[in-house]
């Protein structure tokens, strides 16, 4: 069984382009059901579960068979894990929280009888890095048919109080006595809302400005017909409803926040020769880029968060020989809403500088006018999946997207994840070049 023993990052500027650019693309994708929470009981809705149907999907898509399969990549980072408060799923003892809460390769490759895998990884980052990574597998030849999972889980229980987490115990040590008096994320949630503070502050800006942003993000998901929301609550919110919408920590308002769900999401990877006798067009990767900010203090400053945007970008346009007039697609990361104009003004999408990312909300964003921003509702119009970032862009240069369709230029799409000074892009593309 093959693994890899050299780094696959593209994390700094100066190292050209990418040497497999055009040479990958993805081939396949598919999508579990999504769910508010686990139950804890049935197992049929589990992250393997979810994981194995959102598998044999994304097989099918491609037109493959499980034989064709010498790949698998899964990720450990489902916000499950030993982030929880303890749970008793079921009397103990059972054996492993394999196929519960988390789905290793091994796990998958057992379960779904995929005999000719060579190579795998059960140990690949969230899915902004995880799509890189894969990408850049196959492009090395360590595998040519790549079967990429990632699953999000949300089980009843308290975010950050299991396990070896630091907010679990009753002290703190280190840089945790700031950070972990915050809560959530050891303090992320805070750290995006004082990094948006600054931004305001700097600008002249109000936290309400990004009502719209949120608005149309909604609107976005209701047409995505895998979405949470299209599911299971399938009503617009309006500029009233945000306003009202109760504060977490002030001014951050719970609809400025994706929501938890489980689902699990696959993508075929593949070679580009072998892509274009499969069953879809291919959609090529022209690059991934990561970026390494590493933040001076406890706590990240607007400032920090800026330069690693702008960044990250210019390690993506130096790596596909794109710049961002080429980007038709945009598709950042939106876990909170008070960081992706960071993305937005970084990456310079149709002309926004610094600063003026909120007065862009307030113009046509919607995926039918000339800025379709997130035509794919992200994570606060689908649940917090992470994938949809990457699946929108997909059905966009397929021209599948149905309603969300957008109506400009479609040859090119840019998607990641996570926040500043930890993301993880990747370039899509109709074309090898």
């Amino acid at each position: 069984m093959t693994t890899r023993t050299t780094d696959w990052r593209r994390n700094r500027e100066g190292i050209g382009a990418w040497e497999h650019r055009g040479k990958v693309a993805v081939a396949g994708w598919g999508q579990s059901p999504m769910d508010r929470r686990w139950d804890g009981k049935s197992l049929d809705k589990t992250m393997g579960a979810y994981a194995i149907v959102a598998a044999k999907k994304a097989i099918e898509d491609a037109g493959l068979k499980l034989d064709d399969i010498d790949g698998v990549i899964t990720s450990p980072e489902t916000r499950v894990g030993d982030t929880w408060a303890p749970r008793p799923f079921f009397a103990p003892p059972y054996d492993t929280e394999d196929g519960i809460t988390e789905v290793s390769g091994e796990w998958l490759i057992k379960q779904m009888g995929l005999k000719k895998v060579t190579y795998i990884d059960s140990k690949a980052p969230q899915i902004g890095g995880m799509m890189g990574k894969a990408a850049q597998t196959v492009g090395d030849g360590l595998c040519k048919t790549a079967l990429v999972i990632y699953p999000m889980g949300n089980i009843e229980g308290r975010y950050e109080q299991g396990g070896s987490n630091q907010n679990a115990g009753d002290y703190t040590r280190g840089n945790s006595v700031f950070t972990a008096t915050w809560g959530y994320q050891s303090g992320a949630q805070m750290n995006a809302l004082i990094m948006h503070q600054q931004y305001c502050r700097k600008y002249g800006k109000h936290h309400d400005m990004l009502a719209p942003f949120v608005m149309n993000q909604r609107r976005n998901g209701l047409m995505t017909p895998w979405g949470f929301y299209a599911q299971h609550e399938p009503y617009q919110i309006t500029n009233e409803d945000y306003l009202a919408s109760r504060f977490v920590s002030e001014p951050l308002r719970v609809l400025d926040c994706d929501r938890p769900v489980i689902s699990c999401v696959a993508f075929i990877f593949t070679t580009a020769d072998r892509a274009r006798t499969m069953k879809q067009k291919p959609i090529y990767i022209l690059n991934h880029a990561q970026d390494n900010g590493r933040p001076r203090s406890t706590m990240y400053t607007l400032e920090e968060a800026q330069e690693w945007s702008s960044a990250l970008a210019r390690m993506m346009w130096e790596g596909s020989g794109l710049g961002a007039k080429d980007v038709d697609v945009f598709n950042p990361y939106d876990g909170y809403s008070t960081f992706t104009q960071l993305f937005l003004e970084g990456f310079g999408w149709h002309g926004v500088k610094r600063g003026e990312a909120l007065d862009f909300y307030q113009g046509d964003i919607r995926v039918e006018g000339p800025h379709p921003y997130c035509s794919g509702g992200g994570n606060l119009g689908t649940g917090r999946t992470r994938a949809a970032l990457f699946s929108d862009s997909i059905e966009q240069l397929r021209g599948t997207a149905g309603k969300r369709q957008i109506k400009i230029r479609c040859e090119t799409a840019l998607a990641g994840c996570n926040n500043p000074g930890g993301s993880g892009f990747i370039m899509f593309s109709k074309h090898p070049s």
